[in-house]
């Protein structure tokens, strides 16, 4: 039996070359189960570039711990392509500069959410020959094919509804490394490993694009324009596709805001329960529409198997919300968090697995006092169920907060450390240390005695800090 390292060099089956970007090793020996969750845009502008003819390659810097690894795999192409956010911004240019070194004459194509929110940076990049702002399913193929038509800025071209797309192949997404890294996560690959939200292998979906509202620490907005859903029957044939091919034991729909258009929601309410398996899944909603529409909430969790119900709370504090134009409230928050209690309850007491909060918090936000976070942290013991998600706030480029920040110079982040490293400090004048020791539980006491009502009180979220 031979065995094939990812970073032997292969001879290349085409002159295009794909870069997955991401930290290195990710796929070789991650910390966690979210390093090896795929790009989708990448699986979906290397599938339309396929069924148009042009077969591209693949290399991904998650899959090498050295940076040399990664250029014996990039020797020998005429065109690379990389979807750069900005917390892959730093890596995306090293790779474009190893790329250069090993291929003098080849071109680099860079688009992706950084692309757009700070063109500036990228600009500044001599080895990006071009670079593609906005959505790229309507630009990719042409561009490929023909660089030297277009300028080195590019206006990217998107389908105007997902019913557009293609389904994705998911075996153009890069793979695990070794056999220790699929037996320690049971990865089914192309499907992607549990994460502790549901069953494996996890079946990953987009059903809508970009988030409606106006945040001010999200930069999302300023990336690609709003877009038609994709139709409740096209993601249902996805699924059971996916099921019949690699087996789908539970779901997560990475749209920013799943929990939005009752029209589309009621029709999944409908058909989902009917037409498949009823996997458990996870999605994202908002604190101000479960109030909104508490009955559909409701029919969503208990019909259609909805278990974690990823809400970015962001603060408890009303005065900050109005800071990072939240448009939810306090009263929204606690009218979440007391219906969720209610109906884990209910569905506990039936035997059933009951549903619970991926809760988003923020801590270390401008302006934000030491009250503020303890009303923060008062909310997140509230909750009776849930999966703590709680991050420094970060001033990422395309935001508007993030913009002013960087203007008055105060964000500690820049090109070279756009990671998204939990512990980072990462505004100028936030007073971290304290924020340490409040995950710590040195002042879980005065928390808790303004709790009203009981919950996990005495928790201690030091280890809940994650990514921004």
């Amino acid at each position: 039996m031979s065995i094939s390292w990812p970073w032997v060099k292969k001879q290349p089956t085409s002159k295009i070359l794909w870069v997955d970007l991401g930290d290195l090793g990710d796929l070789v020996n991650p910390s966690g189960p979210h390093e090896q969750w795929q790009d989708h845009g990448l699986g979906l502008l290397r599938t339309i570039m396929h069924q148009q003819g042009l077969q591209t390659d693949l290399v991904s810097t998650r899959a090498v711990t050295q940076w040399e690894q990664l250029a014996k795999q990039m020797q020998g192409y005429e065109m690379l392509i990389m979807n750069v956010r900005s917390y892959t911004f730093p890596t995306g240019y090293k790779a474009a500069q190893i790329f250069k070194q090993v291929n003098p004459h080849g071109i680099v194509l860079a688009g992706g959410m950084h692309a757009t929110v700070a063109p500036d940076e990228m600009e500044a990049i001599p080895e990006f020959d071009h670079i593609v702002q906005g959505p790229g399913e309507e630009t990719i193929v042409e561009l490929a094919r023909d660089p030297a038509a277009f300028p080195r800025m590019v206006k990217g071209v998107g389908a105007k509804s997902m019913a557009e797309w293609p389904m994705m192949d998911r075996e153009l997404w890069p793979k695990p490394v070794g056999w220790q890294m699929k037996r320690r996560w049971q990865w089914k690959w192309p499907l992607e490993p549990a994460c502790g939200w549901g069953p494996g292998p996890v079946a990953t979906i987009i059903t809508s694009r970009v988030c409606p509202w106006q945040c001010v620490f999200c930069n999302e907005n300023s990336y690609i324009p709003n877009m038609g859903r994709k139709p409740v029957d096209q993601v249902i044939d996805e699924l059971n596709y996916l099921d019949r091919k690699y087996g789908v034991g539970s779901v997560v729909i990475h749209d920013s805001m799943f929990f939005q258009n009752p029209k589309w929601l009621k029709e999944w309410i409908e058909k989902y329960p009917r037409l498949t398996k009823r996997w458990a899944y996870w999605a994202a909603g908002r604190s101000d529409t479960v109030r909104q529409w508490p009955d559909l909430f409701e029919a969503l969790v208990v019909e259609t198997n909805w278990r974690t119900i990823s809400i970015g709370f962001e603060s408890g504090s009303d005065r900050v919300l109005r800071l990072l134009n939240k448009e939810c409230t306090e009263e929204d928050n606690y009218f979440a968090i007391d219906l969720l209690n209610r109906l884990g309850d209910q569905l506990e007491a039936k035997g059933e697995q009951p549903p619970k909060f991926w809760s988003n918090i923020m801590l270390g936000i401008p302006g934000e006092t030491h009250e503020d976070a303890f009303k923060t942290m008062r909310m997140l013991k509230r909750m009776k169920r849930v999966f703590p998600s709680i991050s420094y706030y970060a001033p990422y480029p395309g935001s508007a907060l993030g913009f002013q920040l960087i203007a008055e110079g105060k964000s500690k982040m820049s090109k070279d450390n756009y990671h998204r490293f939990p512990d980072d400090e990462k505004v100028v004048g936030v007073d971290y240390a304290f924020y340490r020791e409040l995950l710590a539980g040195k002042y879980d006491a005065e928390i808790n005695r303004g709790l009203d009502v009981e919950g996990p009180g005495a928790a201690v979220y030091r280890g809940a800090l994650a990514k921004a």
